[in-house]
């Protein structure tokens, strides 16, 4: 179950007055760009956290034996988010670095809640050669646990640079679930405020597929209606023309391919609760977008519950 989120009015979502940067002190260098760019575009302030597992602060005596020094392990870990805090100030964005212990997701959540943070900023890595496991605990538990928006920074993530007149793009994947709005309109509020296109994409199964269930694709097909319905209802709520975009295929693949494409700046899920199997194989369409995506992903929790069998199966979504 979901902890209950920060007392914070969801129109700052878009515009964060404060956002928590998760670090395990070894993905600084890919998170901190990420972090300053958004703050320097939204005014927001920083809160860098590293949360020390207990019983990791381990030292080793002249004996040889090995015992615990959490004062050492703190004083590593503020010396090694200092050098970002100097930085952020030296470009004129608040920044505080914080240190805590215990378990890492729950120190997160405590974090969010204590400091009212509008977003939270975490790294994701691939941890199997076979792609298995594609998060880290950490992160998987914090997607899970957090009501507010999480972006994340995989592997292959990079800051886009400033292309001529190329205008930003984000990308709205949607399961065209009714829980899916509250992203849909995130996503629209987003690009509105960045003077970015706005893409909602939702993919259908394969065509050879549904053509043997007798169901309609493609411009037929009952998703693209709902679709266009979704386009202009997210529109008209945040006054900006959005394009609709449905293709056949493996889900994961097309919006990474889509995102691709289209050089798109940020890409925007909606997650729900799935079973610990999905969790642990890592076979869910969102978390194989977040460690391959080659931008930022912003995941907002949906309720699970909205995510129905019968609606998925009417309108015919594989996610």
């Amino acid at each position: 179950m979901a902890e209950a989120a920060p007392e914070i009015p969801q129109d700052r979502w878009p515009h964060p007055a404060v956002i928590l940067v998760a670090t395990d002190l070894n993905d600084l260098d890919r998170l901190m760009p990420f972090a300053f760019d958004q703050a320097a575009e939204t005014g927001a302030h920083l809160i860098l956290l590293h949360v020390i597992a207990s019983g990791t602060g381990m030292a080793v005596d002249a004996g040889g034996l090995p015992y615990y020094d959490p004062a050492a392990a703190l004083e590593f870990a503020t010396k090694a988010l200092e050098p970002c805090c100097d930085k952020a100030r030296h470009q004129r964005i608040g920044c505080d670095a914080l240190v805590r212990e215990g378990n890492a997701a729950q120190q997160i959540g405590a974090a969010a809640r204590q400091f009212h943070a509008d977003r939270i900023l975490l790294g994701t890595r691939s941890r199997s050669k076979l792609g298995k496991l594609l998060l880290g605990s950490v992160a998987e538990q914090v997607l899970r646990s957090v009501s507010l928006p999480v972006m994340t920074v995989g592997p292959e993530a990079h800051l886009m640079e400033g292309n001529g007149d190329r205008k930003k793009v984000v990308l709205h994947a949607t399961a065209l679930r009714e829980s899916s709005r509250p992203s849909a309109a995130l996503a629209c509020r987003i690009a509105t405020s960045q003077k970015a296109r706005l893409v909602l994409l939702h993919v259908l199964p394969p065509k050879d597929e549904m053509e043997r269930q007798g169901l309609p694709t493609g411009l037929d097909s009952t998703a693209l209606r709902k679709m266009r319905e979704l386009a202009a209802e997210t529109g008209v709520g945040c006054s900006q023309t959005v394009e609709a975009h449905v293709v056949h295929g493996n889900a994961a693949i097309e919006i990474l391919a889509e995102a691709s494409e289209r050089h798109a700046n940020l890409i925007v899920l909606g997650a729900t609760d799935r079973s610990a199997i999905e969790y642990l194989t890592g076979e869910r369409t969102v978390y194989r977008v977040l460690a391959h995506a080659r931008c930022p992903v912003l995941t907002l929790h949906e309720p699970a519950a909205a995510a129905s069998a019968t609606e998925a199966a009417k309108l015919a979504i594989h996610q």
